[in-house]
């Protein structure tokens, strides 16, 4: 379709353009030339819709650029200034005379007079710190940036004169300073500064919103942590123990590391270690799984290696991401070693009574949940006057050196530190560096065996019997645990007790064992301890006897008369059943 020809009946037609055209390219003050026909106008005196169309359509024809182009010549500095939501200031001279603020400025601290030096007339500058900034700027020519400066809101008369008045008030906010070196051309050209604040207090307050968070989420982490430790240990006899749990700094998020203690009757004593990788939440709750598994394990009394073994599966069952580290090890003073196991775990140190100090480092297995491998046990003299520390990687490590040098300085420091062992343990934390500041979890426990002299030596008292023969062993044994226990000036009643548990358990295994035979009687300062131990590995259990039966009775009343009971495999084949009684205060010499 042609629109030629209705072009002239439209609005805004090509004569109707060319006029708005001419009239937009005549100055104002010119007067219209005769004979033009007038430009068509409202009732208020304003173009009409098609000549004001035209007009800017004609426009951009004849000039090349639309009415969006302004020259930039033409543009006032101070007027845009005014209008940018930035604090501005401009000053000049060595002592930063104003030569212009702007009006965000002046709506935060109020007017300032231009020509005042910036010490008396922007002390809010100065309470900043941007005064030498400015000095510094000044004599380098180079651009100067401080980030996040916190601005206290003034409030004040709106429009007065109070230098520190703000009109309508203003509330503190967070604002990154930018001072900028200028030149000013002119008359008297000199240098001066331009400071530019933007506000940041939007960004401030996320991040420290962020930051509670996470503080916050390590608090938790922290507190559940430390929830799942041994609120207090438990104190075998034979040995005294301390632990340590130190977390990473406040930048550091919780690790999996913990310890424990566990007393496994007859005087034997299991210390646990370990480190789950990884951190948070996460790992704390995969560390408490595993040292309430571990707890439920021991009671079992199973050796070293059988308890990890058990270990590995639970912590693939758990969470197969997660990879845990532990030492196990049972202290038996009758043994007078230390029978451990190691799941990829830094080795034990063992500080011998001369003072020489070695490593408990044979490997006995990969960590824990890497499957596929059978654990083994080792051991290592753990006699009277030994010492022997467990930890975490945490207390070695550092990123700007092997691992092994840390164990070195480890061992040099044990070698040297004397005390009880929570003293040992703050001596080894103070010789290794570990501060508050600490960027990974430390945990730390310390054992000794002391050397008991005078009194306390009259506390701890061992005894043996082999048992030779057949049934007349039985009568041995209940003679040689009457002397005994009334050498050792125990009460009547705890005599007889203890009298009748060794029979009991004598007779047990002449009936179900097969030699060698042993009774053992053991006192502490604490406890007695009958321990009978035979060749045969078949554990016995206590069970109900029928009226009838003749038999099964035997480890029946052990159980009902003694303060705890219990049977393990000895390393070696065989087995020991034990049973303990708690000593009164009369039997405890004084």
């Amino acid at each position: 379709m042609n629109f030629t020809r209705w072009s002239a009946r439209l609005p805004g037609t090509q004569r109707q353009r060319r006029l708005a055209a001419r009239a937009v390219r005549r100055p104002p003050e010119a007067p219209a030339p005769s004979g033009a026909v007038p430009a068509a106008r409202d009732e208020h005196g304003e173009p009409s819709a098609p000549d004001a169309e035209g007009a800017r359509r004609g426009a951009g024809r004849g000039t090349g650029h639309g009415l969006d182009a302004l020259p930039a010549q033409d543009l006032s500095a101070q007027g845009l200034l005014d209008q940018v939501p930035a604090l501005v200031a401009l000053v000049h001279g060595p002592d930063h005379r104003i030569a212009f603020v702007n009006d965000a400025y002046a709506a935060a601290f109020g007017p300032r007079a231009p020509g005042a030096p910036a010490r008396e007339a922007l002390p809010e500058l100065a309470e900043l710190g941007l005064l030498p900034l400015m000095d510094q700027v000044l004599r380098s020519g180079r651009p100067r940036t401080v980030k996040s400066r916190r601005v206290e809101g003034r409030t004040g008369r709106p429009g007065g004169g109070d230098p520190g008045a703000v009109g309508g008030g203003t509330r503190p906010g967070y604002y990154t300073f930018t001072c900028t070196p200028v030149e000013l051309k002119g008359p008297g050209a000199r240098r001066g500064v331009l400071v530019f604040a933007a506000e940041v207090t939007d960004q401030v307050e996320a991040a420290e919103r962020l930051r509670v968070s996470e503080r916050r989420q390590r608090e938790a982490a922290v507190t559940l942590q430390r929830s799942l430790l041994p609120q207090q240990l438990e104190q075998p006899d034979d040995l005294r123990v301390a632990a340590t749990y130190r977390p990473g700094g406040t930048d550091a998020a919780v690790g999996g590391d913990w310890y424990d203690v566990i007393t496994l009757g007859a005087g034997r004593t299991a210390l646990v270690i370990g480190d789950v990788m990884g951190r948070g939440v996460r790992a704390a709750a995969v560390m408490g799984q595993l040292r309430t598994a571990v707890r439920a394990y021991a009671r079992l009394d199973l050796p070293p290696h059988e308890v990890l073994q058990l270990l590995d599966g639970l912590a693939a069952e758990i969470d197969p991401n997660q990879i845990a580290t532990c030492v196990y090890a049972v202290h038996d003073p009758n043994e007078g070693r230390l029978v451990y196991a190691s799941a990829g775990h830094l080795p034990i140190l063992v500080r011998n009574p001369d003072g020489t100090v070695h490593r408990a480092d044979e490997s006995t297995g990969p960590p824990l949940g890497t499957g596929g491998w059978l654990h083994t046990s080792a051991s290592a003299p753990f006699g009277e006057g030994s010492a022997a520390v467990l930890y975490t990687d945490g207390l070695v490590e550092r990123r700007d050196a092997d691992i092994d040098q840390g164990i070195e300085v480890l061992e040099e420091a044990f070698a040297g530190a004397t005390g009880s062992p929570q003293v040992v343990c703050d001596r080894l934390l103070r010789a290794l560096g570990i501060t508050a500041e600490h960027d990974d979890d430390v945990a730390l426990l310390a054992l000794q065996h002391p050397v008991r002299t005078g009194h306390d030596a009259e506390l701890f008292h061992n005894a043996a019997l082999d048992l030779l023969g057949g049934v007349e062993a039985a009568p041995r044994a209940r003679a040689f645990a009457s002397g005994v226990l009334t050498s050792w000036r125990f009460p009547r009643g705890l005599h007889d007790l203890g009298v009748l548990a060794a029979s009991e358990l004598v007779a047990n295994s002449l009936q179900h064992g097969t030699p060698p035979m042993c009774l053992r009687l053991r006192r502490t300062d604490r406890r007695l301890i009958v321990e009978v131990t035979d060749g045969d590995d078949h554990l016995p259990r206590r069970r109900r006897a029928e009226p009838v039966d003749e038999s099964g009775r035997g480890i029946s009343i052990v159980a009902t008369i003694a303060s705890a009971w219990g049977s393990r495999r000895t390393p070696g084949g065989g087995k020991a059943v034990w049973c303990e009684f708690a000593l009164p205060p009369e039997a405890v010499p004084r």
